[in-house]
């Protein structure tokens, strides 16, 4: 009805964002603000449950074919986005209906947060199935709690075993202890990570690095950094930064870090700024995507979820 409000209440899976429900009312109070509140959290688990056992969801959603090695990326993922009150983590990668070798994953356990982001050689089905078993094996490994070094080796193994020596991964594998800040990462080959502290990049965060996996590289050298409140890191692959036109010089990590720099300050949330991100990249790459590129933010808030559990007496 043209003279009625419309409503528009997001779509919770917990912190995810599974969509959008719109709706036109002829007036709308407080109660039915609160009504409308429940009923779009009960849509929201419809969606999540129904999912799995219909792929009528998915189809409205997509607004073009998908080729078969983005179908696998895809339903590797966990939820692009997750936030609890002492970190926050967002990802998107693209080209979304052809991406075939990057991935990214993440858990987070008891403490721990764990982040992984993986770019497979090759385009098509061969890097989908290439990043498939780095991710099987990353879960492998993270799931047994091992160091990030032998987390590293397993992984090594995996591809070389199934693939020789011929064909590798560029991977990033993180923690995060978000009760005390401290991350820690190996780097296999991706560019090094960007430190984002108050809307501003002040360094990238360089060091030691290892071979890619798969190539049998000695055991790698662990990175560590110290965290302050309200810090976000990126990691993201190297499609991102040398994208270039035909003959042209490549998008480089200097445009990245000014783009990073005008979208930081208008976006509150790291969804917003992946994002937000994501599009002025595109943007400013007039559309070009030749290669996979992944962009994986995570934020380190601080402060305790101790409160959540007190009970007022």
């Amino acid at each position: 009805m043209a003279d009625g409000i419309r409503m528009f209440l997001p779509l919770l899976d917990g912190s995810d964002e599974v969509g959008v429900m719109a709706l036109t009312l002829s007036r709308v109070d407080d109660d039915d603000r609160r009504f409308l509140r429940r009923l779009a959290g009960l849509v929201a688990d419809m969606l999540v449950i129904k999912n799995s056992y219909t792929d009528e969801f998915s189809r409205a959603r997509r607004r073009e074919p998908m080729s078969v090695s983005a179908e696998i990326q895809w339903s590797l993922l966990p939820p692009l986005s997750m936030a609890i009150p002492q970190v926050a983590v967002a990802g998107i990668m693209e080209p979304a209906y052809d991406v075939a070798g990057d991935s990214l994953d993440y858990a987070l356990n008891d403490e721990v947060l764990h982040m992984a982001v993986i770019d497979a050689m090759g385009h098509g089905m061969n890097a989908a199935v290439l990043a498939t078993v780095a991710i099987g094996a990353y879960r492998r490994a993270r799931r047994a709690n091992v160091g990030l070094a032998e987390l590293y080796e397993f992984m090594d193994t995996a591809i070389n075993e199934q693939f020789g020596p011929d064909q590798f991964v560029t991977a990033q594998m993180a923690r995060l202890d978000i009760g005390s800040s401290y991350l820690e990462w190996v780097n296999a080959g991706h560019p090094a990570p960007l430190l984002i502290r108050g809307n501003r990049v002040i360094e990238a965060l360089e060091g030691a690095g290892t071979l890619p996996v798969g190539f049998g590289g000695a055991a790698p050298q662990i990175n560590t950094r110290q965290l302050v409140r309200h810090d976000r890191v990126l990691f993201y692959t190297d499609g991102l930064v040398e994208e270039h036109e035909i003959g042209g010089e490549q998008f480089g990590e200097e445009r990245l870090i000014n783009s990073i720099e005008r979208v930081g300050p208008m976006s509150r949330s790291v969804q917003e700024m992946v994002r937000s991100l994501s599009h002025t990249l595109m943007r400013q790459r007039k559309g070009t995507t030749s290669d996979d590129a992944t962009l994986f933010l995570v934020e380190w808030c601080g402060g305790s979820a101790d409160h959540l559990a007190e009970i007022d007496l």
